[in-house]
């Protein structure tokens, strides 16, 4: 990302922003309510366009690709929201198996992947459930388990925690971590300063738009 801005109806969302972050890494982005996290995201996944600077990532410069390889590009990414965004009407494995209907995969195999994929999240025995019939951590954990299902090279979280308790909000940092120990790039965007210190990673600090910390651990 080098020097992005971005505005909405003449308000700055973002300031010049630029910074990169390597594969593999670990990365908190944090700041006040307001600060310009979800839109620093949403550029990532190029569910927006900057008004200017450049985005690159895993090697699609995103203002310049055509709108044709935009899915390919998605098919690389998992993204994590905080309202876990499930489908009501579905199972938990239809949820699953639904994302890699994009694959033009044989139902068998989607099938498969999709076990695969809750097994990792121990939530293999609930392939048949209703999102309603679970908890919020299992709902939280099926919609890291659509994230996974693709091996992206890159996660995207949008404030994961915030519709967990602080008991759950840890669990799910721990299981972040795990993936990303496996060689995926993980950027969770949180405003929850307990979480940060209790999971030492590298923190972008936004403010108003602006990036105004890079370091490595909690912020002050």
């Amino acid at each position: 990302m080098q020097a992005v801005v971005k505005s909405y109806h003449g308000r700055p969302a973002l300031r010049g922003v630029s910074t990169h972050i390597d594969r593999s890494e670990f990365v908190f982005l944090t700041g006040p309510s307001g600060a310009g996290k979800s839109t620093f995201l949403r550029l990532l996944y190029r569910a927006e366009l900057p008004d200017s600077g450049r985005i690159v990532v895993d090697g699609f410069d995103l203002a310049e690709i055509p709108r044709r390889q935009v899915a390919d590009f998605r098919r690389r990414l998992g993204v994590i929201f905080q309202d876990f965004k499930l489908l009501r009407r579905r199972t938990v494995g239809e949820n699953i198996s639904f994302v890699l209907s994009l694959l033009d995969l044989p139902e068998r195999e989607q099938q498969r992947r999709a076990y695969l994929a809750l097994r990792q999240m121990g939530l293999q025995n609930r392939l048949g459930a209703l999102p309603d019939e679970l908890s919020g951590g299992e709902q939280q954990r099926v919609a890291i388990a659509r994230a996974l299902v693709l091996q992206p090279d890159l996660i995207l979280a949008d404030e994961p925690s915030g519709n967990l308790d602080t008991e759950r909000g840890h669990e799910l940092m721990e299981l972040l971590k795990s993936i990303n120990y496996q060689g995926t790039t993980v950027v969770v965007a949180t405003h929850d300063r307990g979480l940060i210190e209790a999971h030492a990673a590298r923190t972008l600090v936004l403010d108003r738009g602006s990036l105004v910390r890079d370091a490595w651990g909690a912020t002050q």
